[in-house]
């Protein structure tokens, strides 16, 4: 992925910051709750403050892309440590795959790793304070903290690159801390409202599988593999089931993901990679959606893309990104109609079908 300088006005920088920080001045970094990238055709915010993480992308004046939790206002200053729960702050982050290795290779807290405890993600990667390493009006670096549970440090950039509106290029790097190999992968994770309608391109029903969460309150997934795309259906759950609840494990065609929400169509384009280098855990784009129809704000759907699984040396580092695309979109909530714009707006990035 390539950053490049965007030609901004004087007005466009003095609305950068929710407050402004800079390169350097540490205590700002640990203190500001959101930066904000801006330009004519996208407006996105990270916080350095909880660990790295995007809390806001959309068109400019158009709804968040992005489902993000009542404790960002809540929980503005967590404790980070080896006991640390999850804390649903949301937004779009970065784990590291594969899960059932999250607490494996550690000596922090011992009793996770006995239990090999597939939950809660790395507290140090998912809301340890980052340091703001480098920033101008149409890009940020945030360095994160060593992680003693996973082993390695990571680095997060986030650009709105010259000349393409409505296009944020983000990537992740991770270096291995020890003095020992690591192997992961890097997962990018992004929360979005449960109604939000995906698109994965695939090429046939054998590279979808789906695990249907199913329990007293939870029907399965529903969802179909139809014209060379899966997607995912809000159909009514079963006579005396709450919601919906599952993952959908997808090795696709091509390398990019769609989504349609909130009068906005967007793209996440991403290195596709052959199935032989994804863990064997993982799918190299996953899906997972736990939908409640009385109940929006418990409703979550979650668009996640896996990096090749990786062996590290010590010091060695490994990097993987995404480009999101997003336009505004006006027309009807119908498949035909989605596909039919989403063929336009793959054409016109040049991205193949």
């Amino acid at each position: 992925m390539q950053f490049r300088a965007c030609l901004w006005s004087c007005g466009m920088l003095l609305a950068l910051c929710l407050p402004t920080v800079f390169a350097g001045d540490g205590d700002a970094d640990a203190a500001s709750s959101r930066v904000r990238l801006v330009d004519a055709g996208l407006v996105v915010e990270v916080s350095p403050r909880l660990g790295g993480r995007m809390l806001h992308l959309s068109l400019p004046g158009a709804p968040n892309l992005l489902k993000v939790g009542d404790a960002v206002a809540t929980q503005p200053d967590p404790q980070v440590d080896a006991e640390a729960r999850d804390i649903g702050y949301l937004g779009h982050q970065v784990w590291l795959g594969p899960q059932s290795q999250w607490w494996m290779h550690q000596q922090s807290n011992p009793a996770r790793r006995e239990a090999q405890a597939p939950w809660p993600p790395d507290p140090w990667l998912s809301y340890a304070a980052t340091e703001v390493v480098g920033q101008t009006a149409e890009h940020i670096a945030l360095r994160g903290t060593p992680s003693p549970v996973s082993g390695v440090r990571m680095v997060y950039r986030y650009a709105l690159p010259a000349g393409t509106s409505g296009t944020l290029q983000t990537s992740a790097t991770m270096r291995n801390i020890r003095d020992t190999p690591v192997s992961w992968d890097i997962w990018f994770n992004s929360r979005a409202p449960a109604d939000t309608r995906v698109y994965v391109p695939v090429a046939n029903e054998a590279d979808v599988r789906l695990r249907h969460d199913v329990d007293g309150g939870f029907d399965g997934l529903s969802g179909a593999t139809a014209g060379g795309f899966f997607s995912l259906d809000l159909d009514a759950p079963a006579a005396g089931k709450q919601g919906r609840r599952g993952k959908v494990f997808i090795q696709p065609r091509a390398g990019w993901m769609a989504g349609f929400r909130a009068g906005q169509a967007f793209v996440i384009r991403f290195e596709l990679q052959p199935r032989e280098r994804i863990h064997p855990e993982h799918g190299q784009v996953e899906l997972y959606l736990n939908w409640l129809p009385d109940d929006q704000a418990g409703s979550l759907l979650e668009m996640e893309v896996h990096g090749p699984y990786t062996t590290l040396a010590p010091e060695a580092e490994a990097s993987a990104k995404e480009t999101w695309i997003v336009r505004r979109y006006d027309g009807p909530d119908r498949r035909e109609a989605q596909l039919a714009f989403l063929a336009t707006m793959l054409a016109e990035a040049g991205i193949e079908p």
